[in-house]
């Protein structure tokens, strides 16, 4: 099985977004809409540490459960 890895390179042009449900407080996650095949999620209060990489299906699952 292959793995493909995010690297902050591939990052750079990434436009971040934090979610409306963290009250103003930048304290929640912030998720990247156009990097084409993924969606990066990562920690606003880290925004230079890990990024998670999830498929869209999986994201749109997630999502959905939250609902």
């Amino acid at each position: 099985m292959t793995q493909n890895r995010l690297t902050p390179s591939d990052l750079t042009e990434a436009v971040w977004r934090v979610s409306s449900h963290s009250g103003g407080q930048g304290e929640c996650v912030e998720v990247a809409d156009d990097v084409p095949g993924i969606v990066p999620v990562r920690d606003s209060k880290r925004p230079t540490g890990p990024v998670l990489g999830f498929g869209p299906d999986a994201w749109g699952a997630f999502l959905d459960h939250l609902r």
